[in-house]
């Protein structure tokens, strides 16, 4: 008991205390995605000697015609959206800010400390050492009185 109110402990803080930390996380996702491209519409004609003939795919559309030993061509696009996939990259970029702030305040205690406290407050942690001096001695003695030691 004498022990633990004699040890005082002495506490130095600063009075405020500030970090800053920032942390930035980057994050890459790729997406595929479908891009349509259209074709325009393109109309030509084309006159020749020659049979007749008729062709079409999904683009155009070539029709001919004789017309008094006169072929008569003609070629159409049709109106046509071509799916394309391509992957898109999108970038996630986010920001964290840790602030640690510390602040010590003084707080003003209503009594003072009467002189019995302040004496153990600086006395305390010498009367300790001596007590356990003591009690050492003690031990030291009474083993030597017991004559284990003889020759």
């Amino acid at each position: 008991m004498i022990l633990a109110a004699s040890c005082g402990a002495a506490r130095v803080t600063p009075s405020v205390t500030d970090s800053t930390r920032v942390e930035v996380r980057i994050e890459k996702e790729y997406v595929v995605d479908t891009a349509f491209i259209e074709l325009p519409v393109i109309v030509d004609r084309l006159v020749t000697l020659d049979t007749a003939s008729v062709i079409e795919n999904k683009y155009a559309k070539s029709a001919a015609s004789v017309s008094g030993g006169v072929l008569t061509h003609s070629l159409e696009t049709k109106p046509f959206k071509q799916p394309i996939e391509y992957k898109k990259e999108i970038v996630y970029r986010d920001s964290l800010v840790f602030r640690d702030r510390v602040e010590t305040q003084t707080v003003e205690v209503e009594k003072k400390l009467n002189l019995l406290q302040r004496c153990w407050l600086a006395l305390g942690p010498v009367i300790m050492w001596m007590l356990i001096a003591w009690i050492v001695y003690t031990i030291i003695r009474f083993i030597v009185s017991l004559n284990l030691f003889k020759k």
